[in-house]
């Protein structure tokens, strides 16, 4: 409806085909007991026009599938939509014709249509899944479809019910058929997460946010889901019993899934704290359930909370207290057939009158491979998704020019408000077309490196949460031989529009046009840092944090100092100690971290980051926590001093003071006396190339390894990255000039101490240098492993493929740099000494 509404607007003619026979999609099909959204009404709601949002007025908290749908014809009749559909009418196939640059629809009343474009707006869940029960067509009683609903009331006072199915319908429904059956048995293959809905009347605060809806709704489109819920950074797993237990208690008495889902920042990505919640909503249950058997079968345990469609109901755990209500567990007590009489599971018959599939839905492809899609070369959608769906940014697919699909598999669709991501897409693509038109452009089509960037970085960002864990919907597990995929994007409505709004704002970015110039390609990937990376540089970016080279050396380390005690904690490790260690000019600080098996284990000394003035012994805690666990070494991290203070060479100093002092006490400080490594980050790893270039010429002590993560190397670099990644990745080429000039003379740069590339690099440990792809350093980091390996020594990189400077020691914050952490541990365990043969 908004399509027909918004290219109207626009002056182009359009034709809008409708399987039903009026508006209302899928809230004109799902007429079941109960039928209502999840989505607060307030917000379910289209919000292109400020008359309309005010003029509506929504009566329940929820609203049911007949207010709805009240809406809905209210929409149709207020703009005057229904003159531009031919209702009770399927398009059964769309062929793309790249001569005539035009798609030739075909209805199943025998009509064919030429258009320019071609938009498939057919709804997630509007496919329903074939019922693959056997026997089904030999059931002499009533058969209803929650999806397929009569619409006529239907009677089940004196009947015998079974409802097939708990998802999203089956909860909905079952309460209110257990109030009119004389018997209701529920057979539940899979137990579902459900909240509570605590629906009513509109809340007073929600009618507040329609006051300033102009305002509200922004701050929706910016959201994760298309719904107002304040950003929570806390995570589950700090925060204490007693209040994690009240926060969800609130929840639970407030009703709604958002207040679960977003009620902590790694509910969504960490076992340990989305079980905290799962074991919340079990206790729920077993204390609403009367039976304790029930309640078992009841309480989800083969998969995170949220992680399959988490329903909303009305007393739907209490339903089960109610003496005509039985539960069949189909895991223990299978469904074989369905006879003329009932249904026969693996324990006995179920006598019935009437049996509801709630079998839910061949969802987000399903209806889009239901028509014979054949784009450029014939080649049919169909065997294009043949291994999973394929597209760019979830609207567009390459091979198929003028082709869109409103929400469709890669953008966020259905872990989203729809309304809002509707009209996003629509309006992303109204516009695209208006352009074409004004520009003369005949076809507009995703590049192929486009849509293969963003199908992997859609997975990626799939992979860093517990969905794919999952047998769902989501991920085609309820379809038998539908490949397995997560298919929505699960990076949020708010980073999703960015996404939309650089692809428009870089000239179509990963678009190919056909016009009266010829192709003009744009080629390339919207996103090209991994998607953890881009969630934690849009997070800095809403932070509007001073740079800090704006600040005093004082004021960028309290600002350094408070951003760090906000990072998530690293592993816990067997033992921490601090203790202090004689530096090159006096006492220092370090922390110890011990590996909790026995010892003595292998040292590796590590030198914190931060431009040799921001930071300390503990500003890395997380990183040496996960380095001892993963390596089994001591791990060491030794403070320097720090500029302007201490300016140049005190750091590089009292780097190998620490080394000296290190490698004497190993014995004392758990380590095996001779197996030392040296691992800095940044500015530490300066120093500790350093330290290894002093202690060949000074004759110790003996360094087993060198790891250098994305280390400054040369005080003169001018190489490509400096410039190409100058802005917007956390350290900045002006950054790294305002670190020089607190820590060394421009003369002073060039000093082997300064910049170890121009050193004496032979006869140097074996080194493993980390360098990022959207680093200033990246290429002296480069420069200098090929240096070492041209001087004669064992050197290697690693080039961190859509990493920034920090992502390496950003454990718990970048998720995707785990396999480079393990790169790291890998390597201090190769340069173990074994023990020698007896």
């Amino acid at each position: 409806m908004y399509l027909i509404y918004r290219l109207r607007k626009m002056g182009h003619s359009l034709r809008c085909f409708e399987a039903a026979p009026d508006v209302g999609g899928t809230w004109y099909w799902n007429r079941y007991p109960g039928a209502r959204c999840d989505v607060e009404s307030i917000d379910y709601s289209f919000s292109f026009d400020p008359e309309l949002e005010q003029e509506w007025e929504w009566t329940e908290r929820y609203a049911t599938q007949p207010e709805i749908l009240r809406y809905a014809n209210h929409v149709a009749d207020k703009y005057r939509l229904r003159s531009h559909i031919s209702f009770d009418t399927r398009v059964v196939s769309a062929h793309w014709d790249q001569d005539s640059q035009l798609w030739t629809v075909t209805t199943d009343r025998g009509e064919r249509v030429t258009a320019r474009h071609f938009i498939m707006a057919t709804g997630c869940l509007s496919q329903p899944k074939d019922v693959d029960i056997e026997g089904v067509e030999n059931f002499r009683g009533e058969i209803y479809r929650t999806h397929r609903w009569p619409h006529q009331d239907l009677e089940f006072s004196g009947k015998s019910v079974g409802v097939i199915g708990t998802g999203s319908s089956g909860i909905q429904c079952i309460p209110l058929l257990a109030a009119q059956a004389a018997q209701l048995t529920v057979f539940q293959r899979t137990a579902n997460f459900s909240f509570p809905a605590r629906n009513g009347p509109i809340p007073q605060a929600s009618l507040a946010n329609k006051a300033r809806y102009p305002q509200y709704r922004e701050e929706a489109r910016w959201s994760q889901a298309g719904i107002c819920v304040e950003k929570n950074l806390e995570l589950a797993v700090l925060t204490a019993d007693n209040e994690r237990r009240r926060r969800y208690e609130q929840a639970w008495e407030g009703g709604g899934i958002p207040r679960f889902l977003q009620a902590y920042a790694d509910i969504a990505v960490s076992e340990d704290a989305n079980e905290t919640l799962a074991s919340f909503v079990r206790e729920k249950i077993h204390e609403i359930v009367d039976d304790p058997n029930t309640a078992q079968a009841l309480a989800p345990k083969d998969h995170p909370v949220g992680t399959k469609r988490p329903c909303l109901d009305t007393d739907y755990f209490a339903t089960f207290n109610r003496p005509n209500v039985t539960l069949v567990n189909l895991r223990q007590t299978p469904i074989t057939r369905i006879t003329e009489t009932g249904i026969a599971t693996s324990e006995k018959e179920h006598a019935l009158d009437v049996i509801v599939l709630a079998t839910g839905f061949d969802a987000m492809t399903g209806a889009l491979m239901a028509v014979d899609i054949r784009g450029a070369h014939g080649l049919t959608l169909k065997d294009k998704w043949a291994d999973g769906p394929l597209s760019y940014i979830g609207l567009t697919v390459a091979g198929f020019p003028n082709f869109y699909t409103i929400t469709g598999p890669g953008s966020p669709s259905v872990l989203s408000n729809m309304m809002v991501s509707i009209e996003q897409h629509v309006e992303w693509v109204t516009d695209c077309i208006d352009k074409m038109s004004r520009e003369g452009h005949t076809a507009i089509e995703a590049t192929e490196q486009a849509e293969a960037g963003w199908v992997k970085y859609a997975l990626d960002t799939a992979d860093l949460t517990l969905f794919p864990r999952a047998k769902s919907w989501y991920t085609g597990a309820n379809v038998p031989g539908k490949p397995r995929v997560c298919m929505p994007y699960l990076g949020g409505v708010g980073a999703y529009r960015r996404v939309c709004n650089d692809i428009v704002a870089n000239d179509y970015l990963g678009f190919r046009f056909t016009g009266p110039d010829g192709i003009r390609e744009n080629d390339g990937l919207v996103r090209r840092q991994q998607p953890d990376v881009v969630a934690l540089l849009e997070l800095l970016e809403e932070m509007a944090l001073p740079a800090l080279n704006t600040l005093s050396p004082l004021e960028a380390r309290e600002m350094a100092a408070t951003m760090a005690a906000g990072n998530p904690p690293g592993p816990a490790v067997g033992h921490v100690g601090d203790g202090v260690y004689p530096g090159a000019a006096g006492e220092l600080d370090y922390r110890l971290y011990s590996p909790d098996t026995e010892g003595p284990h292998p040292i590796t000394l590590y030198f914190h980051g931060g431009g040799w003035m921001i930071g300390d012994h503990a500003s890395d805690d997380a990183f040496c926590r996960d380095l001892c666990v993963r390596s089994g070494t001591v791990v060491i991290s030794c403070n320097y001093r720090h500029a302007p203070e201490a300016r140049f060479p005190a750091a590089v100093d009292d780097g190998y003071a620490a080394l000296q002092w290190v490698a004497d006490n190993a014995e004392r400080l758990g380590g095996i006396p001779g197996e030392l490594a040296v691992c800095g980050w940044s500015a530490g790893g300066n120093i500790a190339a350093v330290a290894c270039q002093i202690a060949r010429d000074r004759g110790g002590p003996q360094v087993s390894a060198q790891i250098l993560i994305t280390p400054v190397t040369d005080g003169h670099d001018n190489s490509a990255s400096m410039t190409e990644n100058a802005e917007g990745f956390i350290l900045t080429s002006t950054m790294m000039n305002w670190l020089w000039e607190h820590y060394a003379d421009e003369a002073e740069r060039a000093h082997p101490k300064a910049s170890p590339v121009k050193g004496n690099l032979a006869g140097l440990p074996p080194a493993l240098v980390l360098v990022a792809e959207f680093d200033p350093l990246r290429d002296q980091g480069i420069a200098y492993a090929k240096a070492l390996k041209a001087a004669g020594n064992e050197a290697r990189y690693i080039h961190c493929d859509g990493h920034i400077h920090t992502s390496v020691t950003a454990v718990g914050a970048v998720m995707t740099a785990t396999g480079l952490r393990q790169q790291i541990a890998d390597e201090l365990k190769r340069r173990r000494k074994l023990p020698e043969a007896a």
